[in-house]
């Protein structure tokens, strides 16, 4: 076999390894629902009327069906008369999306990009950083965090197509050091806050950066809006006003911020049309459409007002109780996801339908989203997730791990 294929990638041994898992959840009626919102938190499934609070979602400050987010993109769409004019933005684009990009500026302290989704703005730059026309020099061996997202890795044989891509142990400061002793530029890529939770080495990243040039990719789409005086997620917060030419951001508009569509974070206006030019699907995909930018506009606003601090607050309040009651690695960080870790996979997804049927909705996760033999139930706690809830799911998810597995330790012994 040619020794370059699975460098970077293998379906078969992923799909073999894990749909028996995703069999197991769709099993405990975990997977595929069709639902209907019916209140804050809270969703009905439509085959079986049955309610339930969700304890999944990434509208990690509950702004998803905010009253001035949904007027927003009402207002977007009446105004342009139509939900997109079908023509690459490099052509044209409607008025209003430079409304949104000059207000994501202003709040992210950043040149901003809109994008359809925060995927295709991954997709768009880092082949760019790869190629160096995001830097300034030769191009850098790339440095992909183990634990980097899907979106990101999904993109490592487009980079290792400009250049050197290697893959670095999670949150190894050492290996990132000795890289940028080694090669004369490093680009790092990885998530602010990952989705199961916990949050890059930041600001000893950005020591590396002062230190040796090292270029930095973040993709901080959990925890924008959630963390920030401007909610500008948590590795822009921990970086100067002015964004260092060797960094650049991506993060989703439709988690905390309450809209749709991605955005860019560039240290300057010269790479802007560089990267909407040759970015990929930011060239040739569809720009956000009107609906979207009416709501990102509406998302600016309440990002201006103290109405953000308010729900920060009170998602740190949640945590805050959830951290009292449940132990799990990332008690007290920066991050809005718990990872309680099971282990066995089959098992996980059986708590999980259990909890279900209690009436709170929490992903199991296993391999490849986690890794094998760290399978789990993913918390995703809001800022209007109640005390009472909390305090309830809590009680089920003690319960039932402790009862679980130490039955599954029997059977085992």
């Amino acid at each position: 076999m040619d020794e370059k294929v699975h460098r970077f990638r293998n379906n078969d041994k992923a799909i073999a390894l894990g749909n028996p898992a995703w069999d197991e959840a769709q099993a405990h009626h975990l997977i595929d629902l069709r639902v209907r919102v019916v209140g804050n938190d809270r969703l009905q499934e439509v085959d079986t009327g049955f309610p339930f609070v969700n304890l999944s979602s990434c509208s990690y400050l509950g702004l998803h069906n905010h009253p001035a987010i949904l007027e927003g993109a009402i207002n977007g769409l009446r105004d342009a008369q139509v939900l997109w004019v079908p023509v690459s933005r490099i052509r044209m684009r409607l008025a209003i999306m430079d409304q949104v990009e000059e207000g994501l500026s202003e709040i992210f302290r950043a040149h901003c990009i809109a994008t359809t989704t925060a995927s295709a703005a991954t997709a768009g730059v880092l082949p760019l950083i790869a190629s160096r026309h995001l830097l300034d020099g030769k191009a850098p061996v790339m440095v992909f965090d183990r634990l980097c997202h899907f979106s990101m890795n999904l993109i490592k044989p487009i980079c290792a197509d400009e250049t050197t891509v290697l893959t670095s142990p999670h949150n190894d400061l050492n290996y990132i050091e000795d890289a940028c002793k080694k090669y004369p530029r490093v680009a790092y890529v990885a998530d602010g806050a990952y989705s199961l939770g916990g949050t890059a080495p930041v600001e000893g990243l950005l020591e590396l950066q002062d230190r040796y040039g090292l270029f930095l990719f973040f993709d901080d789409s959990h925890s924008l809006s959630v963390t920030g005086a401007m909610g500008e997620g948590y590795a822009r917060s921990l970086m100067p006003d002015q964004l260092n030419p060797l960094t650049t951001i991506v993060a989703s508009l439709g988690k905390a911020f309450g809209g749709s569509g991605g955005v860019i974070m560039l240290p300057s206006a010269k790479h802007h049309d560089l990267t909407v030019r040759f970015g990929g699907p930011l060239a040739w995909s569809q720009w956000p459409n009107s609906a979207g930018l009416g709501a990102a506009l509406a998302s600016i606003e309440i990002h201006k007002s103290p109405l953000l601090r308010e729900l920060q607050g009170k998602l740190r309040e949640n945590l805050a109780y959830f951290d009292s009651r449940i132990q799990t690695a990332e008690r007290g960080d920066n991050s809005s996801i718990r990872l309680v870790v099971i282990g066995d996979e089959m098992l996980t997804s059986e708590i999980s339908g259990e909890i279900f049927r209690r009436g709170f909705y929490t992903s199991p996760v296993f391999f490849p989203v986690a890794e094998k033999g760290k399978a789990g139930l993913r918390v995703m706690i809001r800022a209007d997730n109640n005390l009472e809830d909390l305090a309830t799911f809590c009680d089920a998810v003690e319960g039932l791990t402790a009862a679980r597995c130490k039955d599954a330790e029997v059977a085992v012994a």
